[in-house]
């Protein structure tokens, strides 16, 4: 039978890895009902505190890492921005870490939570399993999500929703009399690029219009990739008359390949992207995009993840999903 651990103590008691800590460092903070139950825990699981463990954890950094898969999209701009006026409104400094879209990086970015470089880590839609990340929240690690939503009592999410959106770009597009929609996505495994086309599946068949593959293609969440993949597609003579991509850089290589081919939006293709960035209104014709609240994401899972360390009880609510809104502009809407 394997030793108890700290979440163990945390689960059987229903609070948090930081509150069974108090009550081991003999916090003033923790109610005399709840110090009680959870000491009562501890000596029915036989729970052993790891001397070193305890002593790293006492250490506060005030600082909180942000782990992002390519620093440069628009994207994670926002985000970053949210977190770090937030963060800075709380004391608190922020380490912003690149993975550059590697599994590999995000995993030994985790180790900085193990060496104390930082208090916190916030991870903006990571390519890490469920239970990677768990194994870290298990060990008492403050950990936040950003833009995808997992399951566990001690991890904030905060997120939109995906499918819906996949299913929104499609119905605005079906309204403008477009039947034939190709769907370009973002980087394949990408839990945003998997919802969208799946929201894109379901509005097209709820209509009783047949999904094609042939019509779906990657363009990994940038222009050039955005580019490319229109290009492969139009080769391949589908006959398409829209396309929605995950996100607005790809749209922005859409309107470049669209260009070259002298085809004219929107009244040969209609475009829709994602996030409704700045540029997408200084193009010509504006580009449609699903606006999320990425700012505000940023900010409120900075909120919640500090709250969390520095509370005494576990939060009821860790799952925090905020709506987007589909923007109709000139790419979209003919005489628009």
């Amino acid at each position: 039978m394997r030793d108890s651990k700290i979440i163990d103590v945390a689960r059987k008691a229903n609070v948090s890895p930081a509150t069974v800590s108090r009550v081991l460092n003999g916090s003033p903070l923790v109610t005399g009902k709840t110090k009680e139950k959870v000491l009562q825990v501890i000596q029915e699981l036989n729970y052993t505190p790891n001397a070193m463990g305890k002593q790293l954890r006492s250490r506060k950094t005030m600082t909180l890492g942000v782990v992002v898969t390519d620093i440069g999209v628009a994207y994670n701009a926002e985000i970053i921005k949210g977190i770090e006026n937030t963060a800075n409104g709380l004391k608190y400094k922020i380490l912003i870490c690149d993975s550059q879209n590697e599994k590999e990086k995000e995993l030994e970015f985790l180790s900085l939570l193990q060496n104390r470089t930082v208090d916190g880590l916030i991870l903006v839609t990571p390519q890490l399993t469920d239970s990677e990340i768990f194994s870290f929240a298990d060990e008492d690690y403050s950990i936040g999500i950003i833009g995808r939503q997992i399951n566990h009592p001690f991890i904030p999410c905060c997120f939109t929703d995906n499918i819906r959106i996949g299913r929104e770009v499609v119905q605005h597009l079906m309204e403008q009399g477009h039947r034939r929609i190709a769907y370009i996505s973002g980087y394949a495994d990408a839990p945003d690029s998997i919802g969208r086309q799946e929201g894109y599946r379901e509005e097209l068949e709820s209509a009783g219009l047949t999904f094609i593959p042939e019509l779906t293609d990657i363009g990994d969440f940038d222009e050039q990739g955005g580019y490319e993949a229109f290009k492969r597609l139009w080769a391949d003579n589908q006959k398409f008359t829209a396309v929605f991509t995950a996100n607005d850089e790809m749209a922005l290589g859409v309107y470049k390949a669209c260009a070259e081919l002298r085809i004219s939006i929107p009244e040969s293709m209609a475009v829709v992207g994602v996030d409704n960035i700045r540029i997408t209104n200084y193009v010509e014709p504006k580009i449609s995009s699903v606006e999320q609240p990425l700012y505000a994401m940023g900010a409120l899972l900075a909120e919640k993840l500090i709250d969390q360390m520095n509370g005494s009880v576990r939060a009821e609510q860790q799952l925090f999903m905020l709506h987007s809104t589909i923007m109709a502009k000139g790419s979209s809407v003919k005489g628009g």
